[in-house]
């Protein structure tokens, strides 16, 4: 369950920058905004990994 943390850390650490990117127009919000997206995909893919892994062995 730690990486359901994880993405629930990342996720509300991205709050803010999505504010200012979509209410303030900020571009530099808007590139952590991408980046914190490419690790949000890249952590859900190994979730994703890990629970397939774990539901064949089982």
């Amino acid at each position: 369950m730690s990486k359901f943390s994880e993405i629930k850390d990342l996720v509300m650490g991205l709050e803010a920058d999505f504010e200012k990117f979509y209410d303030k127009g900020n571009q530099a919000a808007g590139t952590r905004v991408r980046k914190g997206m490419q690790d949000l995909k890249n952590l859900a893919q190994d979730i994703r990994k890990e629970v397939q892994d774990k539901k064949n062995a089982g």
